[in-house]
């Protein structure tokens, strides 16, 4: 493994690097010529990625082989984490915080130890909110967490401000809003499903925007803060383009091959319906508006996404035509 000054600084190692995100970003780092260790805890997984070296490592386990592999990394980025689940209530017991918290602080504690010197960690918008403040958020806005999921990132983002400014660890947080690309699950994928379908819709009315992002645009933001000396802080991230509920699905329908068929039908009438059959969560996000301002990182990174949301809901489509082929 390399360790001089010069090559420490082109290596790097990845948690989560078997997940929807890890792949990309391994990928991206590869092709890219960093030298990419992919730390996952699944047994026997190979990237296939030229430039990848696999390595099964569980979160909380093992810190001397951590502090070992870790010696020759000038940057750790840390994605392994405990996704949401709807209807969960906080709670310091709760799966989210084994993993999202005590996990995050043990690699970073491993980090500091090793002498890292720049730690990335991926968070989440749902730190921000739900949406609820009607604009944009900034990094400056309290956070206003709202799940168990969103509890434990605040709380990882806390623990990791502590163990970086003691160690002189640098520390770069990216909040992310929704992330979409091949592999995609959860609601984007349900609306995948229904643009393939054809299906009339009661989405017409929806009147909201969202900031989503894809993983390539993502994968390339991440990078950028690996290097870039001023990227220590707090960043939010999006593809650069807001839409609209009805305008996302319609954009998905065409893709698709589809013409899509929206209807009108209240909002108020769709969240309380949800509600009811259980999908009340599912339906605000469908329903409400949830933007980022990623004006800080255009002025102060010099970062703008490199792929157009027409290029990425492409791809995405293409990878979901590709594994689960539309009949008609």
């Amino acid at each position: 493994m390399p360790a001089d000054g010069r090559e420490r600084a082109s290596t790097t190692l990845i948690t989560g690097s078997n997940g929807f995100l890890g792949r990309m970003l391994c990928g991206t780092l590869a092709q890219h010529g960093w030298h990419v260790v992919g730390v996952s805890r699944r047994p026997g997984y190979s990237s296939g990625i030229p430039g990848v070296h696999d390595i099964c490592l569980s979160l909380n386990t093992a810190p001397d082989r951590w502090r070992k592999i870790m010696v020759s990394m000038g940057c750790v980025v840390h994605l392994a984490a405990r996704v949401h689940r709807l209807g969960e209530s906080a709670g310091r017991g709760d799966d989210p915080y084994k993993v999202n918290v005590d996990g995050s602080r043990f690699v970073a504690e491993q980090a500091a130890l090793a002498g890292v010197k720049r730690f990335v960690f991926l968070s989440s918008i749902k730190v921000n909110g739900e949406g609820e403040i009607g604009r944009p958020y900034t990094a400056d806005d309290a956070p206003n967490p709202s799940d168990s999921y969103a509890q434990s990132k605040i709380d990882a983002e806390n623990a990791l401000v502590e163990i970086c400014r003691n160690a002189g660890m640098e520390l770069v947080v990216v909040r992310p809003p929704l992330v979409y690309g091949p592999g995609v699950r959860a609601n984007f994928e349900r609306l995948l499903k229904l643009a393939a379908l054809g299906l009339p819709l009661p989405l017409l009315a929806i009147d909201n925007r969202r900031s989503l992002i894809s993983v390539w645009n993502l994968a390339s933001f991440i990078e950028t803060t690996m290097r870039h000396p001023a990227a220590q802080k707090i960043w939010l991230v999006s593809d650069g383009e807001d839409l609209s509920t009805p305008e996302l699905f319609a954009r998905l329908a065409r893709l698709m091959g589809n013409e899509p068929r929206l209807f009108k039908f209240s909002p108020i009438w769709l969240k309380r319906i949800a509600a009811i059959i259980g999908f009340g969560a599912e339906a605000h996000r469908l329903c409400d508006s949830l933007q980022v301002d990623i004006s800080p990182a255009r002025a102060t990174l010099n970062w703008a996404p490199p792929m157009s949301v027409n290029e990425g809901l492409a791809r995405t489509v293409e990878a979901y035509r590709a594994t689960r082929p539309v009949t008609r």
